[in-house]
């Protein structure tokens, strides 16, 4: 088998392919060896590939499942594909700024279509890839158990990645353009009431640093209405209590101020003078706002799993995230009659049409008042 790919170089690439096109060419070199294939020779390990002729069910469905999840097996038979994908990822963390946890997502799901490739023994570069080849996969991945949200951000990535390779020259023409994503039902976020909020709160052990520590992050999330990913990368020079403003760096480095209320302020102080001050931080960490009792900077999942101890412990049945605070905070100010604009800018959504949701809720809660309250309601 020809690696023709090699050719791609031949097109016009900008600064990040430069900087790491000998590691690339180094590393499909590698991986030809390493799946027995030869430059210019057979390749013996992919003739032997299974080809789905129709998606697995069963015995084989499992066994399909279970090579699904072999990335490096899918690398040693595709090293062409390797120059692509860290050329895209070059691509989503300098030109797009994205976060790590994204980049890895997207860069996940093209490693997803080169699988279906080398499963079905389809020996097609990005520039060959057609309409007809991405609806096969999106038939497999549904035959696999993927659920239509996961369908839907796997076809999200794959257009992302078109629209790179359309920047750089390797395709001319995007067959993500007429892929349909699978329809998706509309669910309104879960929210908390106040008196809720205040039930968490209370719940809380404010006897122990970590419960300080935990109150504090509450009272921001709330407050601030942040992502997760915004709190654990706060800092401390990011905090302007005296004019009552943080300094967040949300998604695509996008920098926003975010008004912080009286009670955020006075629990984070409390924290940072009380607890934070006897943790002995590890280097690197100085300027993290949240630590564990370690040093370092708290994690995502670490953030998750508070807040779900809390809502045991308050008896919430909800099904609730740290996230859930974050929508929380939006509806309460968009049933206070928060100007629309303002609540975007606050959550930094790049369009309001994201923000908009947060009205479909506010309508929610109109028309369950109604229908409890009003007369000419209660009869439907």
């Amino acid at each position: 088998m020809q690696i023709k790919e090699l050719n791609y170089f031949d097109h016009k690439i900008s600064s990040y392919f430069i900087l790491i096109s000998q590691d690339i060419v180094k590393g499909a070199i590698s991986n030809c060896r390493m799946g027995q294939l030869t430059v210019g020779g057979e390749d013996t390990a992919h003739s032997a590939l299974p080809r789905l002729v129709s998606p697995p069910t069963g015995d084989n469905l499992k066994c399909e499942r279970s090579k699904a999840t072999n990335n490096s097996f899918f690398n040693q038979q595709y090293p062409m594909w390797e120059v692509y994908k860290k050329g895209f990822k070059a691509y989503l963390q300098l030109e797009k700024s994205l976060s790590g946890n994204s980049v890895e997502a997207y860069v996940h799901d093209i490693e997803k279509f080169t699988q279906f490739l080398v499963m079905n023994g389809l020996e097609k570069n990005p520039k060959e890839v057609a309409l007809n080849h991405l609806e096969d996969f999106l038939r497999w991945i549904n035959e696999l158990g993927m659920t239509p949200s996961s369908q839907a951000r796997i076809i999200s990535g794959l257009r992302s990645f078109y629209k790179f390779c359309i920047q750089e020259q390797i395709s001319v023409t995007d067959p993500t353009a007429l892929l349909e994503s699978p329809k998706l039902p509309k669910h309104l976020p879960d929210t908390l009431s106040l008196e809720e909020i205040e039930k968490i709160i209370g719940v809380i052990d404010l006897s122990t640093p970590e419960g300080g520590r935990n109150k504090a992050i509450i009272e921001t999330l709330y407050g601030c209405g942040l992502r997760v990913s915004e709190l654990v990368n706060l800092q401390l020079s990011w905090l302007y209590f005296d004019v009552g403003y943080v300094r967040i760096i949300g998604k695509g480095d996008k920098e926003r101020l975010v008004p912080i209320g009286s009670s955020a302020i006075k629990y984070i102080k409390i924290y940072l003078e009380n607890i934070r001050v006897h943790i002995p931080v590890k280097p690197g960490f100085e300027d993290i706002v949240f630590l564990n009792r370690r040093g370092r900077k708290l994690t995502r999942v670490m953030i998750f799993m508070i807040i779900k101890e809390l809502a045991k412990k308050a008896s919430i049945t909800k099904n609730i995230s740290p996230h859930t605070f974050r929508h929380s905070f939006a509806t309460h100010l968009v049933e206070g009659g928060a100007d629309l604009r303002a609540v975007q800018d606050m959550l930094g959504h790049e369009s309001i049409t994201t923000t908009e949701i947060y009205t479909h809720l506010d309508r929610e809660y109109l028309r369950d008042t109604l229908q409890q309250f009003h007369p000419a309601f209660k009869w439907k």
